[in-house]
């Protein structure tokens, strides 16, 4: 089998653009892959016009090679363009091979070893930033049948907050607390805009609460700031939504500054790549919570995962 052709789509949606890349084979068999883009999608859509050499005209069924061409043979370092790229061709031959073999992917990735996968809500909370309306929506979240639930309760901050801001955020924080208890657990989402020692003053003022984890306290790859987070506080710490392929998950490892880590499939280079980085996790003993913000494909592609 080999690849004939492709063409991309941008879907708008309320919150952002989904992206697809369609590929077609000499069999017939078309494959679809997605991406949410954020800020740049008509480059990833120009980037693979400019690099179909590396996936046109060959066999769908080696994603290794696939792999290598598009982060090797183009001489520049690959990141996240490249790797969004690489996830939308390479979620589109997984689903090639799916039908090619007429099985689930995860039964093409060492089968299933789990028939449960946890969720937890998200964007649930588009209302007035009180304390008030903040537990109100805790609530029907919990009506809904959700174990735990996530959210960012800052405001506009770049390294530390105003302290009036400060403090609002952790009354919104102490509100949605008292409605989940110990049913459910809260995820904090701080979306990498601390420095260390405001990432560590919020930690030590929530710890008294049901946290699941804290989600990128500091900037995207500060290992030596995730660190100082680390030595300050008992909360569970998640990040990697950000980092671009296995060599950016490196430095993480051997510190053990993480408990969770969240490679995205559709910017990590797809799921054969978080397959590799969530093995590698296990001999750590941390934990994998595969990132996604998608529409149906990628959150199926993470099921397919989440399942192996």
């Amino acid at each position: 089998m080999k690849t004939t052709g492709f063409r991309t789509i941008v879907l708008g949606t309320p919150w952002r653009n989904l992206t697809y890349c369609i590929i077609e084979t000499d069999e017939g068999i078309t494959g679809v892959g997605e991406a949410r883009v954020l800020g740049k999608t008509h480059t990833v859509c120009e980037y693979l016009k400019d690099v179909e050499r590396h996936f046109i005209g060959h066999d769908p069924f080696d994603i290794e090679a696939l792999y290598r061409r598009m982060t090797l043979l183009d001489f520049g370092k690959a990141g996240e363009v490249v790797h969004t790229g690489l996830a939308l061709v390479e979620l589109a031959f997984w689903d090639i091979i799916g039908k090619a073999c007429n099985q689930p992917v995860y039964k093409l990735m060492g089968g299933q070893v789990t028939d449960r996968v946890q969720a937890y809500a998200n964007g649930w909370y588009t209302v007035e930033r009180a304390p008030e309306q903040f537990a109100a929506a805790a609530q029907r979240v919990i009506d809904r049948g959700y174990r735990a639930m996530k959210f960012d309760p800052f405001g506009n901050g770049d390294l530390e907050l105003e302290r009036d801001e400060f403090f609002k955020s952790l009354d919104l924080i102490e509100a949605v607390a008292s409605v989940t208890g110990t049913y459910a657990q809260i995820m904090i989402e701080m979306h990498g805009r601390f420095a260390p020692h405001q990432a560590r003053e919020i930690a030590r003022h929530i710890e008294r609460f049901n946290i699941g984890w804290i989600e990128e306290p500091v900037r995207p790859g500060d290992v030596p700031a995730l660190e100082s987070v680390r030595n300050h506080t008992s909360l569970p710490i998640a990040t990697g939504e950000r980092l671009y392929g296995a060599p950016e998950f490196r430095e993480i490892w051997g510190g053990q500054t993480v408990d969770i880590i969240q490679p995205d499939i559709t910017q990590c280079g797809g799921i054969l790549e978080v397959k590799k980085i969530a093995s590698t996790a296990e001999t750590y003993s941390i934990m994998v919570a595969p990132h996604n913000v998608g529409g149906i494909i990628s959150t199926m592609a993470a099921l397919q995962l989440c399942l192996t």
